[in-house]
């Protein structure tokens, strides 16, 4: 088959393709012959050697993808309601970047009814962490405030049309006037250019004084201590990544007086049970608003994996410039 591999660790031109075996699955697996991939930033960092694979995981990039099931362990195939031929977007610890793929079958998930594969490979990714880490960590409630940082980002797309979806009001920031109106399009009720206006101040405008219930957070570093300051009285903070570097000072008496929760996680390293079930709460809870149409895919751009220039090498150039709205995927 032929696979995207990092050839050394370095700028997007280390993107090559490569032929390489075809996986075969195991008990739990699916084999999936791959129309779509999903491009993510921790592709971007594993290229970079800023991501070790996990043990025991493909030390080929792509995390999400979406195809056509084409063999698997017929028990727990059955068991999960798939058959032969089904199209599924799958969540991967590696391997994406290829023509095939295999998958545990516990994290992945029918393609939606009226969504194309290429579609579906947007979603895997930003679905399983927005869900775990809004709603599992952050434990947002209808009538709650959510504060997403990098609102037009892959993640902060998904954040807002969930969160907006169960009720929840939404406050975004992002790095440009245009950035900031396509988020209030997708449903944000209040996006801030965090390169013009201070965050901490509208917000606190905004709420009234009072701050916001969760914090989306991809940037950690001095973020943090400003983001503590806007924050209401049991409030949640969920650090996702760490862009803005790993040291954060912040006042711990804010957090005492308020009682606040400052947590994160990575998705990538935790074991399949803990992913399935993530996939299963996405099954019952948000694919239904798929298929009505109540959240929409937001692609910015594909490009093709096997070609010159190199698809993959573009897809990535294009994440590391932050000048997209929506997901970049790669399609076979």
């Amino acid at each position: 088959m032929k696979a995207i591999e990092i050839s050394s660790y370095g700028a997007p031109e280390v993107l090559r393709v490569v032929e390489r075996p075809e996986p075969v699955a195991g008990a739990g697996e699916l084999l999936i012959r791959v129309v779509a991939s999903g491009v993510n930033r921790p592709d971007v960092l594993q290229r970079t050697g800023h991501y070790p694979v996990p043990p025991g995981a493909s030390d080929l990039p792509g995390l999400e993808l979406a195809g056509r099931i084409l063999s698997g362990d017929p028990e727990a195939m059955a068991e999960a309601g798939f058959a032969i031929g089904d199209a599924v977007c799958a969540l991967v610890a590696g391997g994406g970047y290829a023509e095939y793929c295999v998958a545990p079958i516990a994290q992945c998930l029918p393609v939606p009814k009226g969504w194309s594969e290429v579609d579906a490979a947007s979603l895997p990714e930003t679905f399983f962490t927005v869900w775990s880490n809004v709603f599992d960590r952050g434990r947002l409630q209808k009538g709650e405030t959510l504060l997403i940082q990098g609102g037009s980002s892959g993640i902060g797309v998904t954040a807002i049309q969930i969160a907006k979806a169960f009720g929840a009001t939404v406050i975004v920031t992002a790095g440009s006037d245009e950035k900031c109106a396509a988020c209030r399009k997708l449903g944000a009720d209040h996006a801030i250019n965090y390169k013009t206006t201070d965050f901490v101040a509208e917000v606190k405008t905004i709420t009234g004084g009072k701050g916001v219930d969760v914090v989306l957070d991809m940037v950690a570093g001095s973020y943090v201590a400003r983001e503590i300051e806007c924050m209401a009285e049991d409030g949640r903070l969920v650090m996702i990544a760490v862009q803005g570097g790993v040291n954060s000072e912040f006042n711990a008496g804010l957090v005492l007086r308020r009682r606040l929760t400052v947590t994160g996680s990575t998705l990538r390293p935790r074991p399949i049970a803990f992913k399935g079930a993530i996939a299963k709460s996405l099954r019952e809870k948000v694919w239904p608003l798929l298929e009505s149409g109540a959240i929409k895919p937001v692609i910015h751009s594909t490009f093709a994996a096997v070609g010159e220039p190199s698809g993959a090498a573009q897809a990535h150039t294009l994440m590391e410039s932050n000048q997209h709205i929506g997901k970049i995927v790669l399609t076979w």
